[in-house]
Parts: C-alpha cells; sequence; structure tokens
C-alpha cells in the first residue's frame, strides 16, 4: 500500500524537468545571443544605393576639402601671437581644474628613446591606420550601421574645422620654456613638423580639439558592440585610452583637447544621426514608415 502512495514521488520526477530546462536560461550571455539575431541581422544588410565606389569618392572628397579648410588656419597662415594665447588659457584653466600634469607625464618616459619613439610611431600611423580599418569593417561586415556612423565621423570632423577656425591653438611641444619636448623632431618618427613639406600641408595650431582622440573613440564605438570576449571588449576601451596617452607623451596635445574631442563626437553623433534620418523620411513612403520596424 505505501508503495503506490510513493508514486506522487516519483511521477514529480518529470515535474521537476523546468529546473533542468531553467539552467540554459541561467546562463543570461548565452540566452541573449538569439534574442540579439534581429539586431544582428538588421545590421547586416546593405542599404539600398550603397556603392563601395561612391564611399571612397565622398571619403576622398571630403577629406581635401577638410585639409583644404583646416590650413586656411594654419600656422602657415599666421596667427601664432592668437594660439599662443590660447595655449596659456588653456594651461590656466587646467591649473585651476588640477590636471596640468602633462609635462610631467611626458618627463617621465623621455629617458626611454625606443618607448618615445613607439609613441611617435603610434601617433603618426594609427591615427589612419584604425579608423580606416574601422571604415572598412563596417562596410563589409556591418553595411546596416555603416551610414549612421561615417556620418557621424564626418559630422565629427566637420565641426572641428569650427574649433580650429575659432580657437587656434598651440601645443604643448611648441612650448619648450616650459619644458616640453618635441618629440617628433628630438626622437625621430616617421615625419616632423619641421619638415618643409609637412610644415606647408599642415596646421600646427589644430589642437582643440584632438581629432586623434576624437577618431579613437570613434572606432571605440564602432567596434565594442562586436567584441564578445572580456580581452576585445578590454582591447578596445584600451585604444582611445592608449590614443590619450600618447597625444599627451608626444607633446601634441593638452588633455584638454581630448576632452574638446570628446564633445565633437557627441556633436556628430547627433547630427549625422538626424542627417540620417532626414534622408531615410525623404526615401519612404508614409506606409513604409509606418511598418519598418522600431
Amino acid at each position: 500500500m505505501s508503495e503506490p502512495a510513493g508514486e506522487p514521488i516519483s511521477a514529480a520526477e518529470p515535474a521537476g524537468e523546468p529546473i533542468s530546462a531553467a539552467e540554459p536560461a541561467g546562463e543570461p550571455i548565452s540566452a541573449a545571443e538569439p534574442a540579439s539575431e534581429p539586431i544582428s541581422a538588421a545590421e547586416h544588410e546593405r542599404p539600398a544605393g550603397l556603392r563601395w565606389w561612391k564611399e571612397v569618392a565622398y571619403i576622398a572628397v571630403f577629406y581635401v576639402v577638410y585639409t583644404f579648410i583646416r590650413n586656411q588656419f594654419g600656422s602657415e597662415a599666421g596667427g601664432a601671437d592668437i594660439a599662443f594665447d590660447h595655449a596659456r588659457q588653456v594651461i590656466d584653466v587646467e591649473r585651476a581644474l588640477g590636471t596640468y600634469h602633462e609635462e610631467t607625464v611626458q618627463e617621465l618616459f623621455l629617458g626611454s628613446r625606443p618607448f618615445i619613439q613607439f609613441w611617435n610611431l603610434y601617433y603618426g600611423t594609427f591615427h589612419f591606420v584604425v579608423t580606416i580599418a574601422a571604415i572598412l569593417w563596417l562596410f563589409l561586415r556591418q553595411p546596416g550601421r555603416y551610414v549612421r556612423w561615417r556620418s557621424t565621423l564626418a559630422a565629427t570632423t566637420a565641426l572641428a574645422l569650427i574649433g580650429y577656425a575659432t580657437y587656434p591653438l598651440a601645443p604643448p611641444r611648441l612650448l619648450p620654456e616650459l619644458g616640453y619636448v618635441d618629440t617628433l623632431r628630438t626622437y625621430g618618427g616617421l615625419w616632423s613638423f619641421d619638415d618643409g613639406a609637412m610644415e606647408a600641408v599642415s596646421n600646427q595650431y589644430a589642437a582643440m580639439p584632438s581629432l586623434h582622440f576624437a577618431w579613437a573613440l570613434w572606432c571605440s564605438f564602432v567596434f565594442f558592440p562586436a567584441a564578445r570576449r572580456p580581452w576585445a571588449k578590454a582591447l578596445v576601451v584600451a585604444y582611445p585610452l592608449a590614443t590619450l596617452f600618447a597625444i599627451v607623451v608626444t607633446a601634441n596635445h593638452f588633455w584638454l583637447d581630448a576632452a574638446g574631442g570628446a564633445l565633437v563626437l557627441a556633436g556628430g553623433w547627433l547630427a549625422g544621426s538626424w542627417w540620417d534620418r532626414m534622408r531615410a523620411s525623404t526615401r519612404r513612403s508614409p506606409g513604409d514608415v509606418a511598418g519598418a520596424p522600431s
């Protein structure tokens, strides 16, 4: 008589299956992956009219125009007195904030020539190489995100021109009387601002905001959603921090220049998002907009 009475206990074992079935649900990372599939599919969907040769032409023309406009307010155009006055203003602000330590940071590492040469190389190459790699990766792997982030980068770069035009700023390396060392000239790199050709095509007072930092931060936002492993996420986060160190240890920027770079990136994101929404609204019929996923 006791055995049949015990059957409910045995029969309860299958009822306990939900506990076992819940185990996969206890893995947030694994369980979240299927839920992200619709977003992933949208990211991989290529927008209509997106062609590589058009993008190459857009980027090339934009960069030529940007360089031309930037250099109209550069060191070759004069304005040295204003640029150095602004440098003193930035130093005064940083002193008031308690953040004026750029010369101290640089001095800590000047004793290692290979170390400084590496950061000179980093400063002159990563700025372009990583940004171009991010653009190509977006276009090839996540074209659904490409247009928004390309527009953000373009708007960020355009907004930086306002800073260069209205606030020419001498970088720390042009202030040797304050203890700064021009590492590109003293330690060597791929190029130097003292080269005749480089001096003619560059704006040495285009320091506020720092596009090196703005572009590095942009790359971090581009790559971070695709970084699945902790080491990859750490690498993506470390890139703008390494760039911040590079622009300071080479005396090419103040801390506040990097803050300015973050601000123009935020403005670039807002402007780029607005522009893309405007373009999308002109290309869709009212029915398409109503039926579009949120």
